[in-house]
């Protein structure tokens, strides 16, 4: 059977891709712009959209088995929901979607609500799913690494409780072990969530030490006020987008994000090797940059 994945083009969906390919799955993704699918030429492209009617049939059908990730967007709840009950209307009875780690708790920060309501929306609708629940992505912070290196700040207001940043790799890799379970199983498993963190708890102050280790020099913490932070997304990205940003800061200062006691086991078990470190990406980070 072949397993349907959406996102595909973006950070997470494309080694998601590339993970079920390696396991010699058959994969069918839904992309707005099919230039942007560089996989082989095995997989199958449906160009469209999950506001699209049309084009999500014809992704849906003869598939057995959805990957769901749904990107921020001011529509995001909207498309996870038509989406979802397109999947039903298809038959379809498999889902592994892609949540955020504390959607049922940071639910003043809308795309973290927007989960947990799609995770609600899984569980009423009788799916039998895996919600994936990542922390903060590592790979965020690339959008940071010019800051760090050329200005010696470490800008990212992420507090002092502490955030088990996690690898997109190891995400996907998860996804794609979970997607060829329940694809490959006789009769539907039970459902199950999966907290998906990093090996380290990270502060603020962490990270910045962590950098100045990597570069040699001193690297200081830009403080947990998220105003600044705020100001520079907003530069690049819709106002609304950096206040949600912002929001979501708020709550890693306040709360943090920090992994269940035997998260970080049960993914070593499932992956069968160490999770990737924040240590890892800063050293290459820094050797690029």
């Amino acid at each position: 059977m072949t397993i349907l994945v959406t996102g595909a083009t973006g950070r997470v969906g494309h080694h998601v891709v590339e993970q079920l390919i390696s396991r010699g799955a058959a994969v069918r993704i839904l992309t707005r712009d099919p230039s942007k699918a560089n996989f082989s030429p095995d997989v199958e492209v449906v160009q469209g959209d999950m506001l699209n009617i049309a084009s999500l049939r014809a992704a849906f059908a003869g598939i057995k088995t959805l990957f769901l990730l749904n990107a921020v967007t001011g529509d995001e709840f909207t498309q996870a929901l038509i989406t979802l009950n397109i999947a039903r209307e298809a038959e379809v009875r498999r889902v592994v979607y892609l949540s955020v780690l504390h959607a049922d708790r940071f639910v003043n920060v809308p795309h973290f609500a927007v989960k947990s309501g799609a995770e609600r929306m899984i569980a009423q609708m009788g799916f039998s799913a895996t919600i994936l629940r990542p922390a903060y992505f590592i790979d965020n912070e690339h959008m940071i690494t010019d800051v760090i290196v050329n200005h010696g700040i470490y800008p990212m207001p992420i507090g002092s409780k502490g955030i088990a940043m996690v690898d997109t790799r190891d995400i996907a890799e998860v996804a794609a072990i979970e997607l060829i379970r329940r694809d490959q199983t006789e009769g539907e498993l039970p459902s199950d969530t999966i907290n998906l963190v990093g090996p380290d708890v990270l502060t603020g102050a962490d990270a910045a030490a962590l950098w100045s280790e990597v570069l040699g020099r001193t690297i200081g913490y830009g403080g947990d006020d998220p105003t600044g932070f705020e100001q520079n997304l907003a530069t690049f990205m819709p106002e609304w987008m950096a206040y949600e940003m912002r929001l979501m800061a708020e709550r890693y200062v306040s709360d943090g994000m920090l992994p269940a006691p035997g998260d970080v086991e049960r993914l070593t078990a499932l992956l069968g090797r160490p999770l990737h470190t924040y240590r890892e990406f800063a050293t290459v980070a820094a050797s690029e940059a």
